[in-house]
């Protein structure tokens, strides 16, 4: 039983030290504790930091692709290194390191898929109200689309079976949090939380500038990621929804032809409801489409699962 426990690294040299230093070199179950830098493009010495302080593997991107980018890396090369157990946490320290092994032990024992480390929110010291509220909001969306009881979907603080890990694909380019929580709701695996502690911050957030971009980002993210797994549910929804708005100015059409004498007038309606019905059928067709084309997804994320278990086999 292998663990790899790997940090996306971002111009991280003067905090990295103190979040490998946190981090265990053994946990119960598992024969072997690895640890594993990303290094998403850094202009520092943070690749040099990491040899310097012993970690086992040390993979480079040539120029900085994001932490969506960096999380598809770490993925690839533990799964290449024989993990069993691929735990991710951020260079910046600021979860607790002692805490790997909470997030560990369900995927060990084989009891969960993804286990997800829980921050007490509320308590977070260094999170203003407008934060908290908006992380309680995103998690509560992230929560119905998923239909999985998570709390804390922001937290990068994770572990992942080999399983998971070979079955999860993430497309977006800004964060993994929110889409893999969805797709792996979507996938029927098995996700849990365990509560974890947080340090004091070293440094401002790198992900996002502003507060309106997070949330920009976000939401496009969650929005397509739910499109991406459930298209006939979102499109149909939204054909129906036309499709009634039309049948409506019909009928408005035809109550004042039925109940009134003589001419009656309201041809506007008859042309306004013509066009949205016809818009409403041509949403609908999109949303068979957008179905077929998210079943053909199904199909070649199958292939590149078969293909992954031939590429990365266990040791």
């Amino acid at each position: 039983m292998k663990v790899i426990i790997f940090l996306p690294c971002y111009n991280e040299e003067a905090t990295l030290p103190t979040a490998l230093a946190a981090l265990p070199r053994a946990l119960p179950g598992a024969d072997a504790v690895e640890l594993m830098v990303v290094d998403d493009g850094s202009r520092d010495g943070t690749a040099a930091v990491a040899r310097a302080l012993g970690v086992h593997h040390v993979i480079r991107h040539k120029r900085n692709q994001g932490l969506a980018a960096a999380f598809r890396t770490a993925l690839d090369a533990a799964l290449a290194r024989g993990a069993d157990v691929i735990v991710g946490t951020d260079a910046d320290n600021q979860y607790a390191g002692a805490d790997v092994a909470k997030l560990a032990a369900p995927v060990i024992a084989g009891e969960a898929d993804v286990v997800i480390g829980c921050r007490d929110i509320d308590a977070i010291p260094h999170f203003s109200p407008m934060k908290k509220a908006l992380q309680r909001l995103g998690s509560g969306v992230v929560r119905m689309l998923s239909g999985l009881k998570v709390s804390d979907a922001t937290s990068g603080f994770r572990a992942y079976s080999r399983e998971a890990a070979l079955r999860l694909v993430v497309l977006s380019t800004f964060t993994y949090t929110l889409e893999s929580i969805i797709e792996a709701g979507y996938k029927g695996l098995t996700v849990v939380e365990v509560p974890i502690g947080v340090n004091p911050p070293t440094r401002p957030s790198r992900l996002f500038r502003s507060v309106p971009e997070y949330l920009r980002q976000s939401l496009n993210t969650i929005t397509r990621a739910y499109v991406l797994f459930r298209p006939l549910r979102v499109l149909g929804t939204v054909g129906v929804l036309i499709l009634g708005v039309g049948l409506f100015l019909l009928g408005r059409f035809f109550y004042y032809y039925a109940t009134v004498p003589g001419p009656t007038g309201h041809v506007q309606s008859v042309i306004v409801g013509g066009v949205i019905l016809l818009l409403g059928f041509q949403v609908i067709i999109i949303a068979l489409l957008a179905d077929l084309i998210a079943a053909n997804r199904r199909l070649l994320e199958d292939i590149l699962y078969r293909v992954k278990l031939g590429q990365f086999p266990r040791p």
